[in-house]
């Protein structure tokens, strides 16, 4: 994976049109921004009930955006990372299409996961709360089979998203077949996207397990075996992410957004400062994605274990953010909207800070000094606000963060002061040679930070203070040391 900061960004919603505009773009007003483009699910079809990440056939380019062809031309400009949906498929799929009809005389029984087959002597109370779900109640909905039957199915998330036994037959061909395709098309990296609840185990959590790990590390073997690397994609406690850290290629850097927020609404940047010691360096690192901004990952553990923000500061960090969007996120987050994550706050990150420029320019340049690489959403890529017409049209409350581009929108966006700093910051931040070494911290106050990057004689130095709301970047250059303020 190369040391550059990457885009993540659905095709249609950025370019309005199809992944040869993507790739127009990419080489166009975004040329020299990226080293990646992480295009969010484009498959059959990519506008579902979960916005592409419930497709009838994985295998299939949706013939809207084009088709693999076109994929294999955008990776000849820049390296592209597709998503690997490991957990579940759609319920409008064929495969389970076919099994509602025929049940157990199906091609494809062994494949779905019923409440009796994970079960198959019956489960105890402690069974069943012990399963980990990121949603109110229980994993599993009643369906109806063609010879009037009905059996509880595993839907970790919703009903339309249906859980696949992929230690069966043709679970495991159905990944294998989507590993083929993908590396056929020249696609350089997987995101394995819910993979932490991919095995079920009775009596277990069924989240991040003992052979959760085993089975990550098999299909990160068969995708290292075609030319990919693999991020894992788990929201979890933060010393659990540690640790994942350690038995996968890549992870991302959760809590990186909720701590970096807090160090802008309250000037105390020991808790981010205390994250950053002990953060993995194999992370990608988001302020934002297509998701909501979680507040999970910087929380207690279910076990009492303390987190890195307390109850408290968690609680001001959600309500400061609902009452700097101007109340516009609170209408998208919680029961609210048709939301079934309620540990997310759905809202632009440059809204949630109160669209104050220098802020969220200091926020970026805290990320990406960050141990990791950086990735960039195309929302906050281009200082979007929160789309209060799509969020009504839809009522669905992520939309709020997932603005589609009309034509001159995104050339306007770039011409604008804090999108060009943005970029400015960007460019930086691939060029210089100091982010290929080591990593230092110092904290001179509660409210400072700098974070140092060294590499044979070169280094760069982000000094942030959070009480001012100032930032400084120096480095080594061509004509010896010098420096820049972070601002629009």
């Amino acid at each position: 994976m190369k040391n550059k900061v990457q885009l993540i960004t659905y095709v249609d919603r950025l370019t309005g049109g199809r992944f040869a505009d993507l790739k127009t773009m990419i080489e166009g007003p975004l040329s020299g921004l990226f080293g990646t483009v992480h295009a969010l699910p484009f498959f059959d079809p990519y506008d579902g009930a979960d916005a592409g990440f419930d497709p009838k056939d994985h295998t299939m380019v949706d013939p809207r955006l084009g088709n693999w062809d076109d994929v294999r031309a955008l990776s000849t400009s820049i390296d592209v990372m597709a998503d690997l949906i490991v957990n579940h498929v759609s319920a409008d799929g064929v495969a389970f299409q076919d099994f509602l009809k025929k049940g157990a005389q199906s091609d494809y029984a062994d494949m779905f996961l019923t409440y009796a087959s994970v079960f198959p002597d019956g489960a105890t109370e402690a069974d069943l709360t012990s399963i980990y779900r990121p949603r109110p109640g229980l994993p599993f909905n009643q369906m109806s089979f063609g010879d009037g039957s009905k059996h509880l199915i595993w839907t970790t998330f919703t009903p339309k998203q249906i859980d696949i036994n992929v230690h069966s037959e043709k679970g495991a061909a159905y990944l294998d077949s989507i590993l083929t395709r993908f590396a056929e098309a020249g696609i350089s990296c997987i995101r394995l996207d819910a993979a932490g609840y991919a095995i079920k185990k009775p009596g277990t959590s069924c989240f991040m397990i003992p052979e959760t790990y085993d089975f990550l590390a098999e299909l990160a073997h068969k995708a290292k075996a075609r030319g990919m690397e693999v991020l894992v994609e788990i929201h979890s406690y933060y010393q659990d992410q540690i640790e994942i850290s350690k038995k996968v290629d890549r992870v991302y850097d959760f809590a990186l957004p909720p701590l970096v927020m807090h160090a802008l609404f309250t000037a105390d940047a020991a808790p981010l400062a205390r994250w950053l010691e002990v953060s993995p360096r194999n992370a990608l690192t988001v302020l934002d994605t297509h998701d909501g901004i979680g507040v999970i990952d910087v929380g207690a553990h279910a076990d009492g274990r303390p987190g890195l923000l307390d109850p408290e500061a968690i609680h001001n960090l959600v309500e400061t953010m609902h009452e700097r969007s101007g109340g516009t996120s609170r209408q998208a987050t919680g029961a609210r909207a048709s939301n079934l994550d309620l540990y997310q706050v759905n809202s632009t990150y440059f809204d949630a800070i109160g669209r104050r420029e220098t802020d969220y320019l200091i926020a970026r340049a805290v990320q990406f000094f960050a141990p990791g690489i950086p990735q960039v959403y195309y929302i906050g890529l281009l200082g979007a606000e929160n789309d209060m017409e799509l969020l009504a049209a839809t009522d669905v409350g992520r939309d709020i963060n997932r603005h589609y581009y009309k034509k001159g929108e995104v050339e306007a966006a770039l011409a604008t002061p804090v999108v060009s700093a943005l970029t400015k910051l960007i460019r930086f931040r691939n060029e210089h040679p100091a982010f290929n070494g080591a990593f230092s911290m110092v904290q001179p106050s509660r409210s400072e930070l700098e974070l140092i990057w060294k590499s044979e004689g070169q280094w760069a130095k982000l000094s942030v203070d959070f009480a001012k709301m100032t930032a400084t970047i120096s480095h080594t250059g061509p004509e010896g040391a010098a420096s820049f303020a972070v601002r629009p």
